[in-house]
């Protein structure tokens, strides 16, 4: 366990250091920051990839019981998806400037509620329709974290010019991409709606039970539907959009950890009731 947390906090370290690269590398316009903050963030990738593997083999099921361990699964997938497409692109340096501050506090966090032994999964639990169920759930928290992220770039680039900020792509572009991604975390928001319910049913004999996570992962879901109906229907773009996907990202990260950690809910920890 302490190999396990000593890699935990240098994980959390190292996302301080990216977070702090990408924020002073906006303010003074350095674009050697925002390759520190990268390559940062990557390297710490590599203790949070092992914490991850190290929770797995001690309960030799999926890490993810516990809020500590859905955050820190969420963080990872999100950084993961982050440098992919930070390295893949290269067109968006500052883009760390919102991804990196979100996961380097949501992963301190995670710390300070980390579990000594793991959570193991009851075997009334244990489901195929729980991998679907959090690959939707994370991947699509990453992806609607990186249109936030994108949609914070459409403004910066709409109110700054010169430097770095010439360097960005055009507003359109950001504002393709945003959408691209938002797209993508309503599909698998969708996904992780559809097989939690029919986990639901396995585990209690209801596809839906009106627990507070439950309305509000549908709430978010329908937030996303929303932004696609305006782009879509009614040809919203822009300005307006990145503010509606900043906004979007704060209801999402108060569904997925905030609710289950201060209402007594299923989710929180996984309760059932025989």
């Amino acid at each position: 366990m302490k190999m396990e947390i000593m890699l935990f906090w240098t994980a959390v370290g190292l996302y301080g250091i990216s977070t702090f690269s990408y924020i002073f590398g906006l303010i003074s316009k350095n674009e050697k920051l925002f390759s520190i903050g990268l390559y940062t963030a990557f390297i710490g990738l590599v203790p949070h990839t092992i914490v991850i593997a190290l929770r797995w083999s001690a309960t030799g099921i999926s890490p993810f019981i516990s809020i500590s361990e859905s955050i820190t699964l969420g963080i990872f997938m999100t950084v993961l998806i982050f440098l992919i497409f930070q390295f893949s692109t290269k067109k968006v340096q500052p883009l760390g400037v919102l991804v990196m501050p979100i996961a380097f506090v949501l992963l301190g966090w995670a710390g300070t509620l980390m579990k000594e032994v793991a959570t193991s999964l009851v075997p009334a639990l244990q489901s195929a329709w729980i991998w679907v169920h959090i690959i939707g759930a994370s991947t699509g928290f990453a992806s609607v974290l990186i249109a936030a992220g994108l949609g914070l770039m459409l403004l910066i680039k709409e109110r700054k010019s010169g430097g770095i900020y010439d360097k960005l792509p055009e507003p359109q572009v950001l504002d393709n991409l945003s959408y691209r991604y938002v797209a993508a975390g309503f599909i698998m928001y969708g996904l992780m709606i559809v097989s939690g319910a029919f986990w639901a049913n396995q585990v209690k004999g209801s596809y839906w039970n009106w627990d507070p996570v439950e309305v509000w992962s549908l709430i978010s879901w329908l937030i996303y539907g929303i932004y696609l109906h305006l782009r879509i229907t009614f040809g919203w773009r822009g300005r307006r959009l990145a503010w509606y996907a900043l906004i979007a990202v704060v209801v999402m990260i108060v569904s997925y950890w905030g609710i289950p950690f201060g209402v007594e809910t299923f989710h929180q920890g996984f309760r059932i009731a025989h």
